[in-house]
């Protein structure tokens, strides 16, 4: 029988966020690079932004911009964990510290070591990006913004009791008749109840 997280761990998780670089090629064959940020303890993705050219400057930005969309979600985070990728090399690490976090560094060549940010990589792969051929940066940050309000939103996690990183709030109807919501052409449904009306 499997042990239930201790509060102390799930306490630890939710001052934690990832980040990673996943890499998307265009049917063009132009390589497109894609950082992602993610809450530990809600498996949330909490930004993403696109680019082919992943220089210092705009890893640094996306840094300032990740920390003011913590400060909008109150989200107090202590920790963030990223690889040795050179992408951030530059101060997009400074950035991080100087809003009070400190900066952990994966081992090199350890890639299970930031193993929930590679399983959401993962699924972005094989339920998303596999089956769409990605025609530019538009096209991508499009498809990825309709993927991600998905994952967040209404994709069941096995490490969330089958819940959604942000949970919902409106009452789960448990009867009425089932509607799908079919999203990027089909490759993502979606399915609720739709109301019964009383009767008068």
């Amino acid at each position: 029988m499997g042990l239930r997280p201790s509060p102390r761990r799930v306490a630890q998780a939710s001052a934690i966020v990832l980040t990673d670089f996943l890499s998307v090629d265009s049917v063009f064959l132009k390589r497109l690079y894609v950082l992602l940020y993610m809450e530990l303890a809600t498996r949330r993705v909490i930004w993403f932004a696109v680019t082919d050219r992943p220089d210092a400057a705009w890893v640094t930005q996306q840094a300032r911009n990740v920390n003011w969309e913590l400060d909008e979600l109150g989200v107090p985070v202590r920790f963030l964990i990223h690889d040795h990728d050179h992408k951030y090399g530059g101060g997009s690490d400074l950035v991080f510290e100087a809003g009070g976090m400190a900066v952990i560094r994966t081992p090199i060549a350890a890639p299970m070591a930031n193993s929930h940010m590679e399983r959401q990589i993962g699924s972005t792969r094989r339920e998303c990006l596999d089956w769409l051929l990605i025609l530019n940066r538009r096209h991508l940050e499009r498809v990825l913004t309709v993927w991600f309000e998905h994952y967040n939103r209404a994709r069941p996690h096995r490490g969330l009791d089958l819940q959604t990183p942000i949970a919902r709030s409106d009452p789960v109807l448990m009867s009425g008749q089932v509607t799908c919501d079919r999203r990027l052409g089909g490759l993502l449904r979606e399915y609720s109840r739709t109301p019964m009306s009383t009767a008068a």
